[in-house]
């Protein structure tokens, strides 16, 4: 098959000339036991994987990158019975083991298993099914969607309606559950809320549909794009600021003392200061981002007691993806939560080094690399 390899991190930009990601014709073993072969359909581009590119979030080389996909059962390996060839799957970038204390906590994306495998590069079994010249690559967080094939655990697959278009399907493999799943499970905003929304990517922006869904009265979008405002607007933003050294007095006069929850969703330490900075007294800020693992965020402690302010993290959205994914899509399908306004551009398996340069640029939402 063929297939995207970053080989090395750190490559300079533009990525249209230095070429990260270069199409090699790959080796792909069958499925072993508890696992599927799945023809890709589509899949993303993310901050994630840009991140991997660039460096800041560090994993073994070489290796196939492309975490939020959708495609088609083609094969099951031993044990698997409750999915078969010609079922339509998004998958999930935790694998999830189902039996350790997070697991049956309701928490998979804390998944202890999975994230030793993600760490490692490899399925949730420990394998490795990709080669090249040979040598083994490395799987990118149980998926590596930039290829015409992949072979991914049974606990990375969530089966879908087989009517839903694989460019929009995608999408809810990541932008979509972490976005959305950010407000309705990790901060659970009421109705009636005001909410700030920083960093207007495909996250952030899925985090600002959700907003609207659960009837946030004041929500208002912050990003240092002025194109990604106009966006925000039409998505439902009752407000925009643009990101600067005035953004937190402006959305604090706009809110009134700073908003009930802020979602930070930018990859960036200086936007996850000023998500803090626009939470009012007794009000939730909540982050999303990946940034490099040296950067580091402090405030002063006894602002979190004396004001009763509360700070989370979030990673797949807290979301349980077999029941998560399923119902967001069918909120899509009812049009109540419009996710398919958020892609951007088509592209194909050999477009992606341009991709991420408009990626990094900030000059698209979310761009979908599809397979014929």
């Amino acid at each position: 098959m063929k297939a995207a390899i970053l080989n090395e991190m750190g490559r300079s930009r533009p990525y249209a000339n230095s070429k990260p990601l270069v199409v090699e014709d790959v080796s792909l073993d069958p499925p072993g036991a508890g696992e599927l072969l799945i023809k890709i359909k589509a899949t993303g581009l993310c901050h994630s994987d840009l991140s991997v590119i660039n460096g800041d979030r560090p994993r073994p080389m070489p290796m196939i990158l492309g975490h939020e996909t959708a495609g088609e059962v083609q094969e099951c390996g031993a044990g698997v019975t409750d999915l078969k060839p010609g079922d339509h799957v998004v998958l999930a970038f935790v694998p999830s083991c189902g039996s350790c204390i997070p697991c049956m906590e309701g928490r998979p994306a804390l998944c202890e298993p999975g994230a030793r495998a993600n760490a490692a590069g490899t399925l949730l079994s420990g394998a490795r099914r990709l080669r090249f010249s040979e040598a083994s690559l490395y799987h990118h967080i149980g998926v590596s969607g930039y290829a015409e094939y992949a072979v991914v655990s049974r606990r990375s697959a969530i089966k879908i309606d087989y009517s839903l278009p694989a460019h929009e399907a995608a999408l809810f493999g990541c932008a979509v559950v972490t976005g959305v799943g950010a407000v309705v499970n990790t901060a659970k905003v009421p109705a009636g809320s005001s909410v700030a929304v920083v960093g207007l990517g495909g996250v952030g922006l899925s985090a600002l549909l959700a907003a609207n869904l659960v009837g946030a009265v004041e929500v208002i979008a912050v990003d240092s794009n002025p194109d990604k405002l106009q966006v925000a607007s039409r998505l439902g933003a009752t407000r925009t600021v643009r990101a600067g050294a005035d953004a937190v007095k402006e959305v604090r006069d706009l809110s009134g003392g700073g908003v009930d929850f802020a979602f930070e969703m930018a990859s960036s330490v200086a936007a996850l200061q000023l998500a803090f900075d626009i939470t009012k007294r007794g009000g939730t800020t909540v982050t999303g981002s990946l940034p490099h693992p040296d950067d580091r965020f402090s405030v002063p402690a006894v602002q979190l007691a004396a004001e009763e302010r509360t700070l989370k993290g979030t990673y797949l959205g807290s979301c349980v993806p077999i029941r998560d994914i399923p119902r967001f899509i069918a909120l899509y399908q009812q049009g109540k939560l419009p996710v398919n306004k958020l892609l951007s551009e088509i592209l194909s398996l050999e477009e992606l080094n341009e991709g991420f340069d408009r990626l990094a640029d900030g000059k698209s939402i979310r761009q979908v690399m599809t397979i014929p």
